[in-house]
């Protein structure tokens, strides 16, 4: 006669409460941090909620947040660098907001991608890295040290992980110049080429994954139309769609399965913002116009500066008029709402689509980014396959 389950075993997994309850309404809702602490209070905690349809449940549940980068020159293992996503919904304390998920050490480069919970650092002259902050999973990818990255995706059909790759230091979009490296695979990139396509310059950093395809904003040169170039993950073709008309560059983001578009003035004042009204016939739709706080950003930054330089205040006032140089701008999705960050000096400053200024952080060695992270304990396969493969180790402190 089979045995039936022990006594712990029959338990409830929190007393007056139905596992069902407690399962799939508490611990799902919990970030991957605190549920790796709940694993460890009983083996049944533990198994309820390492089964793969719970974990995938839980990834699903997690939100996609802005990601910052912290730099630390001062620590003993060189340059380190805090993996920050910037936890900006309600409700949160201030200094719950800008918690580090990983720290890396040895970090001369920031991330460069990010995708299900996955990110790859590195640069062309650096080489390349792949890591999981939350299962601290992490391995070089030294086959792709000659090539320059210009996005990652999941391939649905096979479930892969895949790089697209230019050739040397070339971010060039076109024949004869692209590459496809699956994760784990163990295979060399593969070239791929499409007769008959011009060749486009984008920047491989700012590659937006919007309804399985990789996007970016192509700047074309005087008198030409404004056009957004796509990779297809799932066929692996290039693809153009139509843009705005903007003088100069753009930037673009994703936001409830719809494509978004921003722009910026020279002097970094001004955020023209554009969203497609029907993605499929490429139509787009003008909807804010956000005018910087200038004079407000302006004054933390005199007052840091005061404070980092002092007795040279009435020099550094002449340098202000170059509000552009002194700060960074993105626009990015947060709880069902836009944000614009600006990156200024130690501070994050938080401004809205009105162009109040609704927040200010102060973090040395901060810096925004054009990407999200959306954490992960899903285990993936290629992990171990890759050279170098380490768990809860170097360059993890």
């Amino acid at each position: 006669m089979a045995e039936g389950p022990s006594a712990e075993e029959a338990a409830p997994l929190l007393h007056g409460l139905p596992d069902e309850i407690t399962v799939w309404e508490i611990l799902v809702l919990l970030p991957p941090k605190s549920l790796l602490r709940c694993r460890a209070v009983c083996p049944a905690w533990r198994r309820a909620t390492s089964t793969r349809d719970f974990l995938l449940a839980h990834h699903a549940r997690q939100p996609s947040l802005p990601l910052l980068c912290g730099y630390d020159f001062s620590s003993g293992d060189g340059v380190s660098l805090d993996v920050i996503p910037f936890d900006h919904r309600a409700g949160l304390a201030a200094a719950d907001q800008l918690q580090s998920v990983a720290r890396l050490g040895n970090s001369f480069t920031g991330p460069e991608a990010s995708c299900d919970g996955l990110l790859l650092t590195g640069s062309l002259h650096l080489g390349y890295s792949i890591c999981n902050p939350a299962t601290r999973q992490h391995a070089r990818l030294e086959e792709i040290d000659r090539f320059a990255l210009l996005g990652m995706y999941p391939h649905s059909p096979t479930g892969e992980y895949r790089l697209l790759l230019g050739k040397c230091n070339r971010t060039i979009l076109g024949p004869h110049d692209s590459y496809v490296y699956t994760l784990g695979s163990g295979q060399p990139p593969r070239r791929i080429s499409f007769p008959g396509e011009e060749h486009t310059m984008v920047d491989g950093s700012s590659s937006v994954l919007c309804r399985g395809s990789l996007h970016w904003h192509v700047q074309q040169h005087v008198g030409a139309s404004n056009m957004i170039k796509l990779f297809n993950t799932t066929t692996e073709s290039f693809q153009q769609m139509r843009a705005p008309a903007v003088p100069g560059s753009a930037n673009l983001f994703e936001m409830d399965g719809m494509l978004g578009m921003y722009s910026l003035n020279d002097a970094l004042t001004t955020i023209d913002i554009w969203m497609t009204r029907d993605y499929e016939s490429e139509a787009w739709a003008f909807k804010y116009r956000v005018e910087v706080p200038v004079a407000e950003l302006r004054d933390y930054m005199i007052e840091s500066w005061a404070f980092k330089y002092r007795g040279e205040l009435p020099e550094l006032t002449e340098h202000f008029g170059m509000f552009c140089n002194l700060v960074k701008v993105v626009v990015m999705p947060g709880d069902g709402e836009l944000l614009v960050l600006v990156e200024s000096e130690d501070r994050l400053h938080v401004v809205d689509i009105n162009g109040k200024l609704v927040a200010s952080f102060h973090h040395s060695g901060l810096g925004v980014t054009q990407l999200r992270l959306k954490q992960t304990l899903v285990p993936h396969t290629f992990f171990p396959t890759l050279k170098g493969h380490v768990v809860n180790d170097s360059p993890f402190i």
